[in-house]
């Protein structure tokens, strides 16, 4: 259920929601245990072909079994920031993508998704880090956020 943003005011246009989440360095994955226990982890992440795309330990993890168990999750990240202690407020900008999680096989899109992780973190380093991808790559999981709904808010006066 998509539900409408409070302050419309605020409400950022999908171009600008979209620079938020490629700019931000890391976001908050937010998914529900098996005894429905929310968990959120600080993830690194990249946006590849418009879905976040995060990776993990292979078959473990609370973060892991947490995706296994239910697919729906929500991924959160934080812009620019000022605190403004005389209005007692904050300037900011902010993201949230609702959708469901999916875990890529081995192939070209999980492929793909590890090389967007590089290039978004290691883009000097592009050569070396296409060899720990080839050495590395199997023993990771990776999962893309299929996005049902994808929010931005700001404020910056």
């Amino acid at each position: 259920m998509e539900r409408q943003m409070r302050r419309k005011d605020r409400q950022l246009t999908s171009e600008e929601t979209m620079m938020i989440l490629e700019k931000c360095q890391y976001g908050v994955l937010s998914t529900i245990s098996e005894d429905g226990t929310p968990y959120g982890v600080p993830v690194s992440y990249a946006l590849v072909d418009g879905k976040v795309c995060f990776h993990c330990a292979k078959g473990k993890g609370h973060k892991f079994d947490n995706l296994m168990n239910c697919d729906a999750v929500s991924f959160t990240v934080i812009g620019e920031t000022e605190i403004l202690p005389s209005d007692f407020g904050t300037k900011y900008e902010s993201a949230i993508v609702f959708g469901k999680a999916v875990k890529l096989e081995e192939g070209e899109e999980k492929q793909k998704a590890l090389e967007g992780l590089i290039d978004k973190y290691s883009s000097e380093f592009r050569p070396e880090g296409l060899k720990y991808i080839a050495q590395a790559g199997m023993a990771t999981d990776v999962f893309v956020i299929e996005p049902k709904c994808i929010t931005g808010k700001a404020r910056r006066k």
